[in-house]
């Protein structure tokens, strides 16, 4: 059974909102713990995501994955403005506001993997006669698992300007921290390269199935039942 695009589309919209949307409120928070208010004096701590929206990485570059049928669905926001010069340790603070987002997607993560879970426990409870809502709930915790999973990857790759090589820049020696920040206006270029000739699936996947892995173990969903939702969800144009 695979659900119609509408619905798909219904299932989706939740998750991959709150991922991109927490993803840049968490770098913005973190800024302001470590000194830097500039997110905050601009409105972007706040989940409402239309502050967010990037126009291209909220709404192009998802587009484009379904037209490619690639059927893997992801983006990001408009990134949460940090001024380096207003943290109190600029490299390191720099490397901690760049993982905050990252965490961000594993904790949503394992929060869609208890709703998963209990929306399992549900179906098993009534014995397989549950209702629209309930299948509504299940398939958007599936979604969400993977989206915030596939995010949290894709930006742990060490490169500028995605969260890995911030990080990755305050942990080497500052003449490779500048090398790294010469790449930057590079880097989305590179990703996109990537994205297209399939080079990007191959560096993620192993990670990316890792970690759902490690997910479902902790919540005990066994990942052929995950694997069978998915399938009914997954993003492809046409179905």
């Amino acid at each position: 059974m695979e659900l119609a695009w509408p619905a798909k589309l219904a299932v989706w919209i939740v998750p991959v909102l709150f991922a991109i949307t927490v993803h840049e409120v968490a770098h913005g928070w973190v800024a302001r713990q470590l000194g830097d208010r500039t997110a905050q004096m601009m409105g972007r701590l706040t989940l409402n995501p239309i502050k967010h929206i990037d126009p291209v990485g909220t709404l192009l570059v998802p587009a484009m994955l379904l037209l490619l049928g690639s059927g893997i669905l992801m983006g990001w926001a408009k990134p949460v403005p940090v001024v380096m010069r207003n943290l109190r340790r600029p490299r390191r603070d720099m490397a901690l506001v760049a993982a905050a987002g990252p965490a961000a997607n594993l904790l949503m993560a394992l929060g869609w993997a208890v709703v998963t879970r209990l929306a399992v426990d549900y179906h098993l409870a009534l014995e397989g006669d549950t209702g629209v809502a309930a299948l509504f709930v299940l398939s958007a915790g599936v979604a969400g698992v993977f989206i915030n999973t596939v995010l949290m990857v894709l930006n742990l790759l060490p490169i500028p300007p995605l969260d890995g090589g911030r990080v990755l820049a305050g942990l080497v020696p500052a003449a490779v921290s500048g090398w790294l920040d010469r790449m930057e206006p590079y880097g989305l270029i590179i990703v996109l390269v990537l994205l297209v000739s399939g080079g990007l699936a191959w560096l993620m996947l192993p990670a990316v199935n890792f970690v759902l892995a490690a997910i479902l173990d902790l919540v005990q969903v066994s990942m052929t039942d995950y694997v069978q939702v998915y399938s009914m969800i997954q993003p492809r144009l046409g179905s």
